[in-house]
């Protein structure tokens, strides 16, 4: 028996319609208080011992103060999906639509579901049934990121009392890509006239071509003072940005002309153009074809356009720039992020041996046969030489 003052247990008595008497309903019930309202519900099942555990499952949610009783039960991942949907458009979050993307494979696959039956156990055949698909382990891993996210507002909006352990999926295939100076020139070649402008901007600055290059506009850019910013607000991480440009001749060449072939543009047509780069006054949205088209004649297919972040980087990295204002230059707001794409190549490794070579010819110049004399084969055959030279060995050799 449940202890009074926690609740009880019952089965209800109702009146037959047809006979009129009295009869005890099969299944149990029931029934506790909380914050001064009677709650009644049912346990579905004609097993008392179901009406127990039941009745101790909201006792429990209400000791963390995170009753919501059946109302629970009936809450599905479409409805959870709804809630991620509503956030981002309620906070203006700029990947509303690869969410909105990723969120169709999770609704397709748990359609129907109801909330409560989301377990750990059921998230893993939602990973194996994407890697059957041939999704990629980050997509995978952005999905189920969008599934922990829909029941934490479930939790946060009271139609929850508790979240289901999601596993995530590792993630391997970390880009490493980058252009060497004649692969970059190479690729320029191939490209566009319209778009040769969009990646040399990109090589020189590292910004994101997609949100930071191509929505570019001339309100932007102060070719008086030689500067570009970004607004608050519209970068990835919302911080404004400032990059000097007139320390880059080549790059202030690139954008005064920009800025003259827009207005010979718009005095033959009329028609105010916002956009830095443009296709006769129309923004460029895409170029994805005209990049792969470029890659294979250039003899490096394969390469993105966010391998300019990555080269940018590591340029910044090699000419010595402070890792605080090549940050600030390219929008990264972490180092650890910042770290993993100052790559460094071979040639950069066998420069920095060469450094450390040269550094060894100078000592060994300061301190004649410093090295030699640590060198293990090159002492055994000096002490053998001096062995041979012995006035031992030589008398020995004598008689």
């Amino acid at each position: 028996m449940t202890p009074r003052g926690f609740g009880h247990l019952f089965q209800p008595i109702f009146t037959d319609r047809k006979t009129g008497e009295k009869r005890t309903s099969p299944t149990w019930w029931i029934q506790h208080s909380y914050r001064g309202t009677r709650h009644r519900e049912s346990s579905h099942s004609t097993r008392k011992a179901d009406a127990v555990k039941l009745l101790r499952r909201r006792l429990k949610d209400m000791d963390e103060g995170a009753l919501v009783g059946s109302s629970a039960e009936k809450v599905t991942v479409a409805d959870l999906l709804q809630l991620v949907t509503d956030d981002y458009q309620t906070n203006s979050r700029k990947s509303l639509a690869r969410t909105r993307s990723a969120m169709t494979h999770l609704a397709t696959f748990f359609a129907g579901s109801f909330a409560l039956d989301v377990t750990g156990a059921r998230a893993n055949r939602y990973i194996r049934y994407r890697q059957d698909e041939g999704a990629k382990p980050a997509s995978i891993r952005y999905e189920l990121a969008i599934l922990r996210r829909s029941f934490s507002l479930g939790l946060r909006a009271g139609l929850l009392s508790h979240r289901p352990y999601i596993p995530s999926i590792e993630v391997r295939n970390t880009r490493t890509g980058f252009f060497e100076v004649e692969e970059f020139r190479a690729v320029l070649e191939h490209l566009p006239a319209e778009i040769q402008p969009i990646a040399f901007f990109a090589y020189c600055t590292g910004w994101r071509i997609r949100s930071e290059v191509l929505p570019l506009q001339w309100r932007h850019v102060d070719l008086n003072t030689g500067v570009v910013r970004l607004d608050v607000g519209t970068t990835k991480n919302d911080d404004g940005r400032t990059f000097p440009f007139t320390v880059l001749p080549h790059l202030a060449t690139i954008l005064h002309r920009q800025r003259q072939l827009t207005a010979d543009l718009e005095a033959e047509t009329g028609v105010k153009i916002p956009w830095v780069f443009h296709r006769r006054g129309r923004r460029i949205k895409d170029f994805r074809g005209a990049w792969k088209a470029a890659c294979t004649k250039a003899g490096v297919p394969g390469r993105i356009p966010h391998d300019f972040r990555r080269t940018s980087v590591r340029n910044l990295e090699r000419a010595g720039v402070p890792r605080s204002v090549a940050m600030k230059l390219t929008g990264h707001k972490t180092e650890s992020v910042y770290r993993r794409y100052a790559i460094v190549s071979e040639a950069d490794l066998s420069e920095g041996l060469t450094k450390l070579a040269r550094l060894h010819a100078q000592d060994d110049a300061d301190a004649p046969g410093l090295f030699l004399s640590l060198d293990p084969l090159t002492n055994s055959q000096s002490r053998a030489k001096a062995v041979l030279h012995s006035p031992e060995a030589v008398s020995g050799s004598r008689s």
